[in-house]
């Protein structure tokens, strides 16, 4: 992705499992995939992370893999079904928290470190940068980090939306209101 030299770019930030990807359902609740093989990108997804590329976004993953420090899932997983996806949706990058709540660390949403750490690494401009999740931590890290924020709920009442700036049913119904964010950030620069 080109940009011009010394003016912070924009970022979408998109959690993983349930917004790019389905969520198994184990033991009655939703899961990462354990491997390759229970991978299934979202409809849509691939259309979404193109038309915010094309749209002059940096899509930058965010996502936490607690299983892995709980030793239900390997690294190797993770890293496989990473890969998988930046290959097939052109990311620009995937960060992993794999620790869990009891380990307090910076970066395990909602906590906003690797939203943050992203920003200084590739000089993001925040303000104009989105957070999508399908979980109020995804909301969470992004009001923290001082992104805009939008929830992905594909059943209407499944998550508490207080703090979402959009609800939407997939990423595809997101993107007009993104890159509409990125007209109203040039004008205003403009102007």
């Amino acid at each position: 992705m080109t940009h011009i030299k010394g003016k912070p770019r924009r970022a979408v930030f998109l959690d993983r499992d349930g917004v790019l990807n389905e969520s198994p359902i184990r033991d009655g609740m939703p899961r990462a995939p354990a491997s390759l093989d229970e991978l299934v990108i979202l409809p849509g997804a691939n259309e979404a992370c193109e038309a915010l590329h094309d749209g002059g976004f940096m899509l930058v993953v965010i996502t936490n893999q607690p299983d892995v420090a709980r030793g239900t899932l390997s690294q190797a997983s993770v890293d496989a079904i990473n890969q998988e996806l930046q290959r097939e949706l052109g990311l620009d990058e995937i960060r992993v928290c794999m620790h869990d709540d009891d380990d307090h660390c910076a970066c395990r949403k909602p906590a906003p470190g690797m939203i943050l750490g992203a920003a200084a690494d590739y000089q993001l401009d925040l303000a104009d940068s989105v957070m999508v999740g399908d979980q109020w931590q995804d909301i969470e890290a992004g009001c923290r980090a001082g992104c805009h924020t939008v929830l992905i709920e594909p059943f209407p009442g499944g998550a508490d939306t207080t703090a979402a700036e959009l609800v939407v049913r997939d990423l595809l119904e997101a993107v007009p209101w993104i890159r509409a964010l990125q007209v109203r950030s040039s004008k205003r620069e403009i102007g």
